[in-house]
């Protein structure tokens, strides 16, 4: 019996000793792998700081190639940092900068848009996702002369929030007048009056929509839009163009005497002496034939 007891105490012994060292293999082992992650944080810091300073050397390396006037070279570098470290939160700027260049420096317009669009494209919440659809409607309304997308453009923006929407709207409204489109344009105007009645644009504005409806041969509404301009915003310049093209209307209705005195009032004021001299002078024989027996 004390044998069996001695077996017995004995096996329990073997048992607590073999849980002790298992136990210790696997505390061995969680440390190993603790430091081996530890190593591999440390390496992939040092990665990511590598990369980052390599980033910005590359960055730092296109924009003296700005200030060389190396702008090809520039813009390809810009281009190559987006495609190489699409992650980074310098991506979109790289990205902006080279559709900068490629529009006010190179030209190229066409590429230029793409990659605005690219960052539009793939980084939506960027900040600059606003400045670079301007830069589209600038390009497609002044560079490209295609007002048809510029339209879509400047709506775009107007639909996003962006700052100064009088101005946005104003330059659709111009683009419809460039398309020869001058009721929608008229249209696009009124829309902004009412939308943004304490705008500075406002006399301008006005001075458009009179000229639409000269253009349309409207001249009733022509002649009370262009009153009301010098009615009420009398020191703007805009005005003096008004009045011309009041002296205008009135010459189209065959009230010659009423349009002289209009022009010969512009004189020494007018901006265009040339074109006000050939109206005046176009008035002056128009009203010696009507007098003339």
């Amino acid at each position: 019996m004390e044998i069996q007891k001695l077996k017995k105490k004995l096996l329990k012994e073997e048992l607590r000793e073999r849980r002790k060292r298992n136990k210790k293999r696997r505390w061995t082992l969680v440390g190993l792998i603790l430091l081996a992650g530890l190593a591999a944080g440390a390496g992939g810091t040092y990665y990511l700081r590598a990369s980052e300073s390599q980033l910005l050397e590359r960055i730092q390396q296109a924009e003296l190639l700005v200030h060389q006037e190396q702008f090809e070279k520039a813009a390809d570098l810009y281009r190559q940092i987006h495609s190489r470290h699409r992650s980074s939160s310098l991506a979109p700027q790289a990205l902006f900068s080279a559709g900068e260049i490629l529009n006010l420096y190179l030209g190229n317009y066409q590429e230029a848009v793409l990659v605005f669009l690219l960052l539009e494209h793939d980084y939506p919440d960027s900040d600059l996702v606003l400045k670079a659809q301007e830069q589209v409607a600038e390009i497609y309304k002044n560079r490209l002369r295609d007002y048809n997308r510029a339209i879509v453009a400047y709506q775009k923006l107007l639909d996003s929030g962006a700052a100064n929407p009088d101005r946005l709207q104003y330059e659709a409204a111009d683009c419809y007048f460039r398309l020869n489109n001058f009721e929608q344009a008229r249209i696009e105007l009124e829309s902004l009056v009412k939308a943004f009645p304490e705008s500075p644009l406002l006399p301008e504005v006005h001075y458009r929509v009179a000229v639409t409806y000269s253009l349309e041969g409207l001249l009733k509404q022509a002649e009370a839009a262009y009153r009301r301009v010098i009615a009420d915003w009398p020191e703007s310049p805009y005005t003096i163009e008004a009045r011309f093209g009041l002296a205008s209307v009135l010459e189209e209705e065959e009230r010659l005497d009423e349009s002289l005195a209009i022009l010969e009032s512009l004189a020494g004021i007018y901006p265009n002496g040339e074109a006000l001299a050939k109206k005046t002078d176009q008035v002056r024989e128009r009203i010696r034939k009507k007098k003339a027996p």
